[in-house]
This record gives C-alpha cells, structure tokens and sequence, in this order.
C-alpha cells in the first residue's frame, strides 16, 4: 500500500503532478494534511506521520520515504512503464540519479539563500551561486527540449518546481523549458487538485 501525504501549494504538489505523469493516481492513496505556513495560517497536522510534520511524506508498506528527491525517484521506479524513470543499468542512470542529488544539496539551498536575500563567501564556494545553478541548466539543456534530449523525465519535474513556484528566471532557454515542464498534463492536473475543495 502506498500513501502520500500531501498539503495543496506545497513542495508535495510537484509528487501529485509525477502521480498523475505515471498513470499511478489509483495506486497511491493521498491524504491532505495541513502544515504551518509562512503568513501564520495553518498548523501541524496529527495526522501527518512525518517526524517533523512536512510534505511531501510517502508510507509504502508501512516504510517511510523522506524528502522530495527520494519519493520522486521511488515512485518513478516503481511505474517504470510510464517511462520517467531511467531505470538501473542504463548508461544514464547514473546522471538521472546525480540531478535528484544535485537538486536536494545545491538547488533548494541556493533558490532559499537567494530568495532569503542571503549572501556569503562560504555559502557561494559550499552550494555555488544562483548563476552557476542556472547556467549548469543551460548547459543540460543544449542538446534537447529536456535534461535527456527529447525525453521528459522525472528529473526535469523536479527540476523546474522551484521556478514554478519562485517564478522564471527571465533566460530564453530555461524559461522555455519551465514552460514545457509547466505545460505537462502532470502539472495541469496537480493545480486542479490542489485548487479542488476536498475534505481532509
């Protein structure tokens, strides 16, 4: 059994989207739970097995998975039919692999630092800069509409959230990719979800 606990317009809504890309909606039971946010409202919700009451949080069998990196590239393991995954053995699987990495130790924390108005010295020589992040895309981006050419994967969901949420970056070839990404019927389905009252 496979149970994702989900809050709307939060980082677990890029899962929703993968769900949905994966054809595995019947699959997975969602449970909406709140979670504080940042202009006070919401709360931590008892129900929400998280140790730290975050989203996104998957039980598969009664094993937790943590941290959007890890539930994105299980899942996309899991439907392989679906072909988002780039599955063990194949010669890329090691650099599909290095995106979910890359995404959780240099992303995140550079996307915060810079939204947070934070500069240092160390922090530019530990996580790089915002311009080192984007022109690593870019370079990605060269030989194909996605990280792998012409193939969307499970990496380029992840990828291009933080952009759907922070906003584009104003650059011809990563705001049209973010566009492609955004333009999913994965992405489509996760806002209608989220934007749909349903109880909790």
């Amino acid at each position: 059994m496979l149970t994702l606990y989900h809050a709307p317009q939060s980082r677990s809504t890029r899962v929703v989207a993968l769900l949905h890309e994966l054809d595995a909606l019947d699959a997975v039971a969602i449970e909406r739970v709140t979670i504080p946010r940042r202009d006070g409202s919401g709360g931590r919700d008892p129900r929400n097995p998280h140790p730290e009451g975050k989203v996104p949080f998957l039980v598969h069998d009664g094993v937790a998975v943590r941290e959007s990196s890890a539930i994105m590239l299980h899942l996309a393991d899991l439907f392989p039919e679906a072909g988002l995954t780039i599955p063990p053995g194949h010669p890329q699987r090691g650099a599909y692999l290095g995106w979910f990495a890359w995404y959780a130790g240099v992303v995140e924390p550079v996307m915060v630092f810079e939204a947070a108005g934070l500069a240092h010295p160390a922090l530019a020589a530990t996580f790089r800069d915002g311009e080192a992040l984007r022109q690593r895309l870019r370079e990605a981006l060269a030989e194909g509409p996605f990280l792998f050419g012409d193939r969307f994967t499970a990496a380029d969901l992840l990828l291009h959230s933080p952009y759907a949420w922070f906003g584009k970056p104003g650059d011809p070839v990563l705001d049209a990719w973010i566009d492609r990404c955004m333009a999913r019927p994965g992405a489509r389905f996760a806002a209608d979800f989220d934007a749909t009252p349903r109880s909790a």
